[in-house]
């Protein structure tokens, strides 16, 4: 399978898709920070200093989500129509999980745009905590779902 980001000699160069058909498209991904148990405790009881991070982190998310095309070189700029960032304190991790979920109509699909929301929050989490527990862990950053275009559905197994 030929990578399509380089051209015939090799270079790297953004994808021409204006002569694919606008289609529906979906991204799932997900992800997750480890923290301390009595860190997730400032997170569940809403006590952390710098505020809200559960907020603060999904509204970070979304803005990734929708500034992708700026940080990811060759990643085209999309009309995104829908971004939702669902964070949860797990005490499992101990940690929390964050699922992105971003859809658009257009010629490429979303899954760098979920990738992007996932990882700006896992970010902010880190920024809004830091200063009690600089030994936060983030991982299992992937796309989880993808649908649409022609590449059709893609779905991680666990």
């Amino acid at each position: 399978m030929a990578l399509t980001h380089f051209d015939d000699a090799g270079r790297a160069h953004m994808v021409d898709v204006s002569d694919k058909a606008a289609t529906s498209r979906i991204a799932v991904a997900e992800g997750w920070v480890r923290m301390k148990p009595e860190t997730l405790d400032l997170v569940r009881q809403g006590t952390a200093k710098k505020g809200d991070v559960l907020g603060v982190a999904r509204l970070a998310g979304i803005m990734g989500a929708k500034k992708t095309a700026e940080l990811i070189p060759l990643c085209h700029p999309l009309p995104v129509t829908k971004v939702a960032v669902e964070l949860e304190a797990d005490p499992a991790i101990p940690g929390v999980r964050i699922a992105a979920t971003v859809k658009t109509t257009g010629q490429t699909g979303v899954e760098m745009e979920a990738l992007t929301a996932v990882s700006t929050a896992a970010l902010t989490i880190y920024d809004m905590l830091k200063a009690v527990d600089r030994g936060m862990e983030m991982g299992g950053i992937r796309v989880i779902l993808k649908d649409g275009g022609k590449s059709g559905r893609f779905e991680a197994t666990a």
